[in-house]
């Protein structure tokens, strides 16, 4: 879970730190089986596991699932993930950064403890393109990160484009504990699965992230002022209207619900010259 220099391409990799934040491996046999448990792991399934580091979660997920891979940058865990794995022709390893490498085409679940210092960019990677395979996955994270992500309120716009496809649930806390050695911040179990009923269809994506975008420019703005330069007047009223909230909630306390709205509004009565563009690279990026 840790990396050294990237020599291939002349590069330093996210884990070239000595005191890297990710490196804390998972120990706690319950903990690690109550993970599992929670994946819902079945032989149909294929599963990553993201910064496997020694195998203590691949050498569960091996045992349940059809296909297993263990992503791990370190070379000395690749060699150790290498030797766990001999008696599984069901799993392989991949010596690869978690951020460069490319995921299956085919859908797939994460079952992870995830490096801590690069949890917002694995996030982007899995759940910003709403058309790939990712199905579901149950992580563990920082707390804090976790609490961010499934808070009722929402000031960053790629954390409300993924509630439109998504549901991200904080599940529990991890002890510190169960990890050697044990972080100095406190460690928590998030589970995501692709909504069977998505609030926006994963073909406009990039439009709803634009305005999404647009809108939370200023997330502590109320919503009369946040829609201001989107919709008109009298269409910010009809908005309120549908979204049967005050004038001055903060944009940011939106529902998904509300943002479904907000996004058909945009796309029944706004012209299209006027939606606002994300650039490319933030939702479609790795």
């Amino acid at each position: 879970m840790i990396s050294k220099n990237d020599n291939r391409r002349g590069k330093r990799s996210w884990g070239d730190t000595p005191q890297f934040s990710g490196q804390h491996l998972l120990h706690h046999k319950k903990t690690i089986q109550e993970i599992v448990a929670a994946a819902k792991v079945g032989r149909q399934d294929t599963v990553l596991d993201l910064g496997a580091g020694k195998g203590a979660l691949t050498a569960v997920l091996n045992q349940k699932a059809g296909k297993v891979l263990a992503v791990e940058i370190d070379r000395r865990f690749v060699d150790i993930l290498k030797q766990k794995i001999l008696p599984y022709p069901n799993t392989q390893v991949i010596h690869e950064d978690i951020l460069n490498m490319r995921l299956p085409k085919e859908p797939f679940i994460v079952v992870s403890n995830i490096p801590y210092s690069i949890t917002t960019p694995i996030l982007k990677k899995l759940l910003s393109k709403p058309s790939s395979g990712f199905q579901r996955g149950v992580i563990v994270m920082e707390k804090g990160a976790a609490k961010r992500f499934t808070a009722k309120t929402a000031k960053d716009p790629y954390i409300v484009a993924w509630r439109m496809w998504f549901d991200i649930r904080y599940v529990k806390d991890i002890p510190r504990q169960s990890f050697a050695p044990p972080p100095k911040v406190d460690s928590a179990l998030v589970a995501i699965s692709r909504k069977a009923k998505p609030i926006v269809p994963m073909k406009d994506y990039p439009v709803f992230w634009g305005m999404a975008e647009h809108v939370l420019k200023n997330p502590g703005l109320s919503v009369d002022l946040a829609l201001r330069g989107l919709f008109t007047a009298p269409q910010i009223k009809h908005v309120k209207r549908s979204l049967g909230a005050r004038g001055d909630l903060p944009v940011a306390s939106l529902s998904e619900h509300h943002w479904g709205i907000v996004f058909e509004s945009m796309v029944r009565h706004v012209p299209k010259f006027r939606w606002p563009k994300a650039k490319k690279e933030k939702f479609g990026c790795f």
